[in-house]
């Protein structure tokens, strides 16, 4: 998303990642975590963006977590100074918005 790719690109590359994952390791299950592109790409490219995480997923029966930044990205205190990695505080952001998602899925898959 940062660099503008083809969204039909970015999606087919997502793919190929879990057909491969797939094809490795047949009972692997898929967590695929949503991302949001930059909104300066533009209203339609955010949108197919956003939306292709949520095909792929649905293809692949794969489980689809939230937006890893959400509320991290385009907070400054919650990002380095290159304004994109997040801080300590910013990762345990992160952490809370998947974990909730992740944790019965880890949980099935330990017992």
């Amino acid at each position: 998303g940062l660099r503008g790719l083809p969204v039909a690109e970015m999606e087919a590359n997502l793919d190929t990642i879990v057909v491969r994952t797939r094809r490795r390791w047949p009972r692997a299950r898929v967590a695929l975590t949503a991302m949001e592109a930059p909104t300066n790409l533009g209203r339609a490219y955010t949108d197919d963006f956003r939306d292709a995480y949520r095909r792929v997923a649905e293809r692949h029966g794969a489980l689809l977590l939230p937006f890893l930044l959400d509320g991290v990205a385009g907070e400054p205190a919650l990002n380095q100074d290159d304004g994109i990695h997040p801080t300590p505080e910013g990762h345990r952001i992160m952490v809370d918005n998947v974990w909730a998602e992740l944790r019965p899925l880890l949980e099935e898959l330990s017992r």
